[in-house]
């Protein structure tokens, strides 16, 4: 008997012991559940935060919609938020430079802008130092970007987008985006090798779609440096090498009215040439200014400095009609 109660109380014992070690593991269970919670409160906040210092560096300027305050990723009954696309949470305000420069009057860098709502954000270099507002679409400044590109390459943009001595050419899409209702001033600052500055303005620029090879067209000039885009002063010249009218061409796609050659091939660079040109600021970078080859193909401007004279800076920049009150001193941007 003594030895069936004592059966009994082990077992007994046995039970209450699996109890107690069930109820710590339950009460684990328990804090660690909330350890989860909280860790994953901490990992919302994070991301959250992550997210806006990204788009503060990326965009300059966000602004996320308004959330509900029951939404899931801050009671926790959904799936962790991901970081938005270019669309959708992020809203990106400028058009252009100038509207950003009367927005905020920031200085000259780069800035994400978005010209219409059908088009993704892009990356524009602004330059808010010559009268302000000034989107630019081309600069050339030291030759370490080649300009001899592809179809492809003009149309996308292609250069370096970091620092304002980089070269690059925006982007045939981007231009005719900025460009397409014809109510702009475009402003060519130029440079030769001894630092002597000019410059030339035409309003009414703008560029078509690529259906159309994307054509250019403008409206008057003014300026220090000459009408070179008309062709220059001589009748003959302005029938073959003014640029008014011309579609795009490229070393893959000619579209000149050259019928012995090819324009691009010849000047080394992407061009609105006839047959062929009196400006090529595509073309190729040579020092030192008077050069010599076969075909007059460097950064030319021949109403300026004619066409055996390979500038060393130059800057196409655009801005709405508007802002032509204030175009600065027509010198360019300092240096």
């Amino acid at each position: 008997m003594s030895q069936f109660l004592f059966i009994l109380m082990f077992h007994a014992l046995l039970m209450l012991q699996m109890l107690f070690i069930k109820a710590e593991e339950e009460c684990a269970l328990s804090e660690v559940s909330k350890l989860k919670e909280e860790i994953r409160k901490l990992n919302n906040k994070l991301l959250v935060g992550e997210w806006k210092v990204m788009h503060l560096r990326n965009h300059r300027r966000f602004k996320l919609l308004p959330q509900e305050h029951n939404n899931t990723y801050e009671n926790n009954t959904g799936p962790l938020p991901t970081l938005p696309s270019t669309v959708g949470t992020l809203l990106v305000h400028d058009r252009d430079c100038s509207e950003l420069y009367d927005r905020l009057k920031p200085g000259s860098g780069f800035y994400r802008i978005k010209p219409k709502a059908s088009v993704e954000p892009f990356l524009v270099y602004c330059d808010m130092d010559d009268g302000a507002g000034w989107t630019v679409i081309q600069k050339r400044i030291n030759g370490k970007v080649h300009f001899d590109r592809n179809w492809e390459d003009y149309k996308n943009g292609f250069g370096n987008f970091q620092s304002s001595r980089d070269e690059f050419w925006l982007g045939n899409d981007h231009i005719h985006v900025l460009l397409h209702d014809g109510e702009n001033v475009m402003k060519i600052d130029l440079m030769d090798w001894k630092g002597q500055k000019s410059y030339a303005m035409y309003d009414g620029f703008r560029v078509s779609n690529e259906t159309d090879k994307f054509r250019l067209h403008y409206g008057m000039y003014s300026g220090q440096a000459g009408d070179a885009l008309s062709g220059g002063a001589n009748m003959v010249e302005q029938w073959s090498a003014s640029h008014y009218g011309m579609q795009f061409s490229t070393i893959d796609q000619d579209h000149d009215r050259y019928m012995q050659g090819s324009c691009a091939v010849e000047n080394r660079g992407g061009w609105w040439y006839n047959r062929c040109h009196a400006a090529n600021l595509n073309g190729r970078f040579y020092r030192d200014g008077e050069y010599k080859a076969k075909y007059d193909n460097g950064v030319v401007w021949s109403t300026w400095k004619g066409l055996w004279y390979s500038l060393r800076h130059t800057t196409m920049k655009i801005r709405p009609s508007g802002h032509m009150d204030n175009v600065g001193s027509g010198a360019g941007p300092a240096e």
